[in-house]
């Protein structure tokens, strides 16, 4: 897997992770424990950081990218379909986004969520927990009932905080592998 640094910042790749040879990594990126990123994913963490939580995944030909001093998250158990982009947004414990998605600035997904397959997540309009947008920015959002285990309505879950970049943080940068500074706080 093609792995650059930005200015002496390397990527971070948990050692149960899969990241799949033809990614790319950029600076500053954490991937967490049993984590997937499939082919041809791109993860920029040139600008603003880049960090997937324990259990995400990101599949083919997804891009992860975001403005200086934003970071792009995807939290426990997230899940990002192929082609989808991310920038400078945060992605939900379980949620979802759906194929050929976008995610723009300040959008937080929350919790349990979905993004639908071509779906616009737009910055300051928060997606509420238990909340499925079905694709399209017209569409809007919709309130989906409980159906196994697809969504639950949870309320909004609150926003989490931003991770401090990763040149800022005590103990050097780690090598790609882990085993430096440890996973990023939250």
């Amino acid at each position: 897997m093609p792995v650059y640094s930005i200015e002496g910042v390397i990527p971070v790749v948990h050692p149960s992770a899969y990241v799949h040879p033809s990614a790319v990594l950029i600076g500053d990126v954490w991937i967490g424990p049993n984590c997937y990123v499939g082919p041809a994913a791109s993860l920029r963490g040139d600008f603003g950081r880049v960090v997937l939580k324990e259990g995400s995944n990101i599949q083919d030909t997804c891009v992860m990218h975001a403005f200086p001093g934003m970071d792009t998250v995807i939290e426990r158990n997230g899940h990002v379909g192929h082609g989808a982009i991310l920038h400078g947004c945060i992605v939900g414990e379980d949620a979802m986004v759906g194929m050929n998605a976008v995610v723009m600035d300040e959008a937080h997904i929350a919790p349990r969520s979905i993004v639908g397959a071509g779906g616009l997540g737009q910055g300051w309009l928060p997606v509420r927990a238990g909340v499925a947008d079905r694709g399209g920015a017209s569409q809007g959002a919709a309130h989906a009932q409980r159906q196994g285990n697809c969504l639950e309505e949870a309320g909004d879950g609150g926003v989490p905080a931003a991770y401090p970049p990763l040149s800022r943080l005590s103990g050097g940068v780690p090598a790609v592998g882990g085993g430096g500074a440890g996973p990023p706080p939250g």
